[in-house]
C-alpha cells in the first residue's frame, strides 16, 4: 500500500516560497466547524480536537479498505465584522472563523456520517454534531509562507497587498485562509510555518 503524501503531491497549494504568489485553487472536501471568538481560548482547542478526532477516524476508515494517506493540516477561513481601523490592531474576541480539515477525494460524506457514531463513544466532545462537511473553493488567489508568530501576520499580508497591488489584482472580500504547517504544541512561535492565502 502506498501512502499518499499531500507535502510531497500538492507542493504548489501547501508548500509556498516566503514570497507571494498567484495560484488556482480547485474545489476540496472538508471537515468544517464555524465559531467566533479569541483562538487561545479552551473552546477553540476544544473544536479542533473534535475535527481532528472525525479526521483520523475517516483515515482509519479508508485505510482498512485499501487507501492509506496522511491526514492533512488545520486550516482556518478568518475574518471580522469590520475592517480594523488600523491594520492588523483588533480585538481577537471579535474574530469570526471557519475552521477546517480537508478530506481526500477517496472520502465522502457518507463516511463522516458512519463515524460520528464511533467517535461520540470513543473521544466525547461537546462540538462533533456541529462538524459538516463542506466544499470549498478558494479560486484565484494570492498566498504566501509566513514563518513566524501569528502575531506578525501582518507583515506578511502587507506583502501580498503589495503583489496585487503590482499585478492589478483586487481581493474578492475580507476572509483569508491560514494553514498551519507547524503544530503550536510543540513549535515555537519563531518558526511556525503557516499558508496565508486570499481569494483575487
Amino acid at each position: 500500500m502506498v501512502k499518499y503524501e499531500w507535502r510531497k503531491a500538492e507542493k504548489e497549494l501547501y508548500l509556498p516560497k516566503t514570497t507571494p504568489m498567484y495560484v488556482e485553487v480547485p474545489a476540496f472536501n472538508f471537515l468544517t466547524l464555524k465559531g467566533q471568538g479569541d483562538p487561545n481560548r479552551t473552546a477553540f482547542k476544544e473544536q479542533i480536537a473534535a475535527l481532528y478526532s472525525l479526521a483520523y477516524a475517516i483515515r482509519m476508515k479508508l485505510k482498512n479498505q485499501g487507501f492509506e494517506y496522511t491526514v492533512y493540516s488545520l486550516e482556518g477561513l478568518w475574518t471580522l465584522p469590520t475592517a480594523p481601523i488600523i491594520p492588523g490592531q483588533f480585538d481577537k474576541a471579535d474574530l469570526q472563523y471557519q475552521i477546517m480539515i480537508r478530506q481526500p477525494q477517496q472520502a465522502t460524506k457518507m463516511d463522516l456520517v458512519e463515524v460520528l457514531e464511533k467517535v461520540r463513544i470513543k473521544k466525547p466532545n461537546q462540538y462533533l454534531d456541529q462538524v459538516n462537511w463542506e466544499t470549498i473553493a478558494d479560486g484565484a488567489a494570492v498566498q504566501i509562507l509566513h514563518v513566524g508568530p501569528y502575531d506578525t501576520e501582518s507583515e506578511s499580508f502587507a506583502k501580498l497587498d503589495g503583489f496585487c497591488k503590482e499585478h492589478q489584482l483586487e481581493r474578492k472580500n475580507h476572509l483569508h485562509r491560514e494553514i498551519y504547517l507547524s503544530d503550536a504544541r510543540r513549535v515555537v512561535p519563531e518558526k511556525r510555518k503557516t499558508v496565508l492565502r486570499y481569494s483575487v
